[in-house]
């Protein structure tokens, strides 16, 4: 007598998810081989992991540990983020595990003339536009600021909403106005998304071009390249209506213009451009370098995500 199994779980790619989903005050547990959220009643809320790019967890939320193993088992990344998803305590990694492109990443970041290259790319790919000539990285990073802080003032004045400048205080989060709260809310659902698809493709988030020396560098370098056309609208507009929960309406509003953007899918081939700007190659292997002992198995998933 044979007993019938399931087959293993393998991620999706990154492309076919839903973007992300924010969970506070509950319990996330696996309950008959479901993915739940347990309320303070008890009331079960089944989510379908597997086809969710990232969990944004708020206080108030517990995670057990055969919980945290399906997620990474289906390549969901889980983000341990503060109130409103302001500040980032920590983050699962369900990717990240391609060595030769850590190695690519990290060629180009290192050596200067091929890191200009990628940053006029990203340049390129915000404005669109080609970055000015004869410009070094810093250079270009000063005109870059001017240029989003002139653009921060555009927009504020066609959704009529009064824009000082991008400040807020992580650590009292309800002094800050409403246009700098909504804008947080906004760029942390990005940012997310964001480091879901960058671990997907096998990449380092830390290893950035624009911006250096953050845990999070290079997310904020891919996501800047389409934060004026998705999230900070969404965040003038929800500013100028002054809802009682701005945060929540600001979310709401985040995922629906990722899916009509089709953000996911745009992601990931956008970083394989602005890399492949560098106009260098992915290392090769060492001669001396000994291969798997056991082949990765085919999977449904992005590179980066473990098989």
């Amino acid at each position: 007598m044979t007993t019938q199994t399931l087959p293993p779980l393998k991620p999706i790619a990154m492309k076919e998810r839903v973007s992300l989903l924010f969970i506070e005050y509950g319990e996330i547990d696996v309950i008959d081989g479901a993915f739940v959220v347990l309320d303070a009643t008890g009331i079960r809320t089944q989510i379908p992991v597997g086809s969710i790019a990232c969990l944004m967890l708020e206080p108030g939320t517990r995670v057990s540990h055969r919980a945290a193993a399906l997620a990474a088992r289906v390549g969901t990344l889980l983000v341990w983020v503060g109130e409103a998803g302001v500040r980032l305590y920590s983050a699962g990694q369900p990717g990240g595990a391609r060595a030769d492109r850590l190695l690519y990443q990290a060629k180009l970041a290192l050596d200067a003339a091929a890191r200009l290259k990628v940053v006029r790319k990203m340049y390129e790919v915000r404005f669109g536009e080609p970055s000015p000539q004869h410009r070094s990285v810093e250079q270009l990073r000063g005109i870059e600021g001017a240029r989003v802080r002139k653009t921060y003032e555009l927009l504020a004045k066609r959704y009529g909403v009064v824009w000082k400048h991008r400040n807020y205080d992580a650590e009292e989060w309800g002094s800050g106005d409403i246009p700098n709260r909504c804008m947080s809310s906004a760029t942390a659902c990005l940012y997310g998304i964001t480091e879901a698809a960058v671990l997907a493709a096998g990449y380092a988030p830390a290893v950035g071009f624009i911006h250096t020396g953050k845990p999070l560098s290079f997310i904020y370098d891919i996501a800047d390249l389409v934060k004026f056309d998705t999230v900070v609208p969404v965040a003038f507009k929800i500013a100028a209506k002054e809802p009682p929960n701005p945060e929540r309406e600001v979310r709401l509003a985040c995922r629906d213009v990722f899916r009509q953007t089709h953000l996911l899918k745009k992601i990931i081939p956008m970083i394989e451009d602005v890399l492949s700007a560098g106009g260098l190659t992915p290392p090769e292997a060492p001669e001396e370098s000994v291969e798997p002992a056991i082949p990765n198995p085919e999977s449904l998933g992005d590179a980066g995500h473990r098989a």
